[in-house]
């Protein structure tokens, strides 16, 4: 694929002015974080939520098997979020990048309200396991599309060199919306009591995305079109087929299959190990209870935040690949030795050893997250980047990193074993290590600018080799 070669002088302004001045981005990177952190909010805090959940919305006798279903349907908006990806990522490059993630916004704000709002399963039977999938899938959807567009939007306001810096703030965005999803359930439970909050205090999180979304629609609505995506726009070089062109030939799918197994499959289980399934096995499996597990993951979220910027800047300087893979290997080789020191402390509690536990798996999720946003948006030409990026980092975190507490959680409840859902994410990661090493290319030091140059025709790179 050639190259995009804008021909007025307006368009070389607009691209010395976007690539060179950096006073305004981090309005761009505040707006753009502000409401993705509230999308992962609205996301997770129904899988924060999920042993509450399971009493609320599927027939009692069995906590077991509700909890299992809970899972399930709380894999579901995983399940999806490809399809998002493909919906939205189309519309981001057909429209722009802003719009989308404007439509996102909305759709994730009113499904997850609506959860706080919709009757359990001792008043409406059946419909209320049915209408939560259904409002979970809408969120999945939505989340697929979100993501790509506030990456991709950071990355093309960014100057070359410094990708990796600015677009970390994005990264940080999940697991603080993750933290402010525990930090909401912990100050509620604390202001209406444990009873009461089994009862009707978990809805009040779902509501309060009400607000939330309210506020991050306002910040959102005054930003511009991010300036990469202008010129094309202005050059009419837009793609007329976003998904044909992203997925119409064997050569792009090998690109798909490489980013996939060969960073964001590894990049999504090291993610949900060290956040979710920590949480979900202090709760589950170690019997932890909720309060501590809570205040434990939460206080090792935010000690880990700003290693996401750490590595999102070294990779700047080093590469993005060298990090990734290390992440992956040290995750894969210390998971179960973590987990049994987990054990160990968790009779009697020791909340800060378990603190300390979760935390270091939290370093691999900053090393395998931080530089992953610009490793994506370099793989890609800008054209087709917001569809082209989206799909295979949905598909990894949707499906690999989705699935994976249902998966382990199922392991265990076969095997007996406690440290048997470990095996999932372990081979998904080595996988990964093989797969990166081999057929990544790092593209730290190119320029996505240059796809937009006045002069000269370089060629669009490729991010992975097969």
């Amino acid at each position: 694929m050639t190259s995009v070669v804008p021909n007025s002088s307006a368009s070389s302004s607009a691209i010395a002015h976007a690539a060179g001045d950096v006073r305004g981005i981090w309005k761009v990177i505040a707006a753009s974080s502000v409401g993705t952190m509230i999308e992962w909010y609205d996301f997770y805090i129904f899988g924060s939520l999920a042993a509450i959940i399971a009493t609320q919305f599927f027939p009692g006798g069995n906590p077991t098997a509700s909890f299992l279903k809970t899972l399930a349907t709380f894999a579901v908006g995983f399940a999806v979020r490809p399809f998002g990806a493909l919906v939205f990522g189309r519309i981001g490059d057909l429209t722009g990048r802003k719009f989308a993630f404007l439509a996102t916004l909305l759709i994730m704000g009113g499904s997850t309200a609506a959860i706080g709002f919709l009757p359990g399963y001792n008043r409406i039977g059946i419909a209320a396991p049915i209408a939560l999938v259904i409002l979970r899938l809408l969120q999945g959807l939505a989340l697929g599309g979100e993501y790509g567009g506030a990456a991709v939007y950071v990355a093309e306001h960014a100057p070359d060199g410094r990708r990796g810096y600015y677009t970390s703030f994005i990264q940080t965005t999940a697991t603080l919306g993750l933290f402010l999803s525990l930090a909401v359930i912990l100050i509620v439970r604390a202001i209406v009591g444990e009873e009461a909050f089994k009862v009707w205090g978990w809805r009040v999180p779902f509501i309060l995305s009400l607000l939330l979304v309210a506020i991050s629609y306002y910040i959102r609505i005054r930003l511009r079109e991010s300036p990469l995506y202008a010129i094309l726009k202005e050059t009419g070089k837009t793609s007329r087929a976003p998904i044909q062109e992203s997925f119409g030939t064997w050569s792009r799918w090998k690109v798909f299959f490489v980013v996939l197994f060969g960073a964001t499959a590894g990049q999504a289980v090291v993610w949900y190990t060290g956040q979710f399934y920590a949480l979900l096995f202090m709760q589950t499996v170690l019997k932890v209870p909720l309060v501590t597990s809570y205040v434990c993951v939460a206080i090792a979220l935010i000690l880990g935040a700003p290693l996401f910027v750490f590595f999102g800047s070294l990779s700047d300087r080093i590469g993005r690949k060298k990090i990734m893979m290390t992440g992956n290997l040290l995750a894969a080789l210390l998971y179960v030795p973590i987990y049994h020191a987990m054990k160990l402390y968790s009779s009697p509690v020791n909340a800060v050893a378990l603190t300390a536990l979760v935390f270091v798996q939290v370093v691999f999720v900053t090393m395998v997250y931080g530089p992953i946003a610009a490793f994506l948006v370099e793989a890609f030409p800008a054209r087709i980047r917001y569809t082209s990026m989206s799909l295979p980092y949905h598909f990894g975190n949707g499906w690999f990193g989705g699935f994976l507490p249902i998966i382990a959680t199922s392991l265990v409840a076969r095997t007996g074993n406690i440290y048997a859902g470990l095996a999932f994410p372990i081979v998904v990661a080595l996988i990964t290590v093989i797969v990166g090493s081999v057929f990544l290319k790092d593209q730290h030091n190119e320029s996505i600018w240059a796809e937009v140059q006045p002069a000269g025709n370089p060629t669009v790179s490729s991010a992975a080799r097969a």
